[in-house]
């Protein structure tokens, strides 16, 4: 993979990290409940989930590029959409509202931490869709594309797990940020405003 084009990919999956989901909630919530060393087994049950999503997804654009070039390019021109569209439903969408009560309470086990962030990763279908339209845009045709898929794939586990994390780890304090009104919406607009712009750059750059 070209080293721009990794670098690229990489500020791309760390704003799609810091984007407000249901990984990173129920990593904000189990680090506020069971404290953050407890929450990396729910992270990891979560990105195994997007990674195999991931693949399933990768699986999908390697037939598709073997078939037809062309088709491989309508695809990301509707990707470059439907990330423009993601942007704009951010925008709009209602202020994120937590409610975590910090409680003593007995810590689950390894395996029901693990399985609540797999499931949750896997239970949206419309992931696949996402990273239908988002991996394309970083491919090369003209390279090994396993050997893309394998950093691609490595990149966004990593970054995944380290920002939710941080998620856990400082999540009294983002609890408390995501409770105003005014900063959430924020929060919605900056991302929200940063997907349009990428989905835009990256019509116009296909033109």
């Amino acid at each position: 993979m070209n080293p721009n084009t990794w670098l690229l990919f990489l500020a791309a999956v760390t704003l799609l990290s810091l984007t407000p989901g249901p990984n990173g909630l129920i990593a904000i919530t189990h680090g506020a409940r069971y404290g953050a060393g407890a929450a990396c087994f729910t992270i990891a049950g979560g990105v195994s989930g997007f990674v195999l999503l991931m693949g399933l997804s990768m699986i999908g654009l390697g037939g598709l590029l073997m078939a037809s070039s062309s088709g491989f390019l309508i695809l990301k021109v509707l990707g470059a959409g439907y990330l423009i569209y993601l942007g704009i439903k951010q925008w709009r969408s209602a202020p994120l509202q937590l409610s975590v009560t910090y409680t003593d309470q007995s810590v689950p086990s390894i395996r029901s931490l693990f399985l609540q962030g797999f499931y949750v990763a896997i239970a949206n279908p419309k992931v696949i869709l996402f990273f239908l339209a988002f991996l394309p845009q970083f491919l090369d045709a003209s390279l090994w594309l396993p050997g893309q898929f394998v950093v691609m794939a490595l990149t966004f586990g990593i970054v995944e797990f380290l920002v939710e994390l941080a998620l856990a780890i400082g999540a009294r304090k983002i609890m408390h940020w995501f409770k105003g009104h005014r900063g959430a919406m924020l929060f919605n607009k900056l991302t929200g405003g940063l997907f349009v712009a990428a989905g835009a750059v990256l019509a116009v750059s296909q033109r």
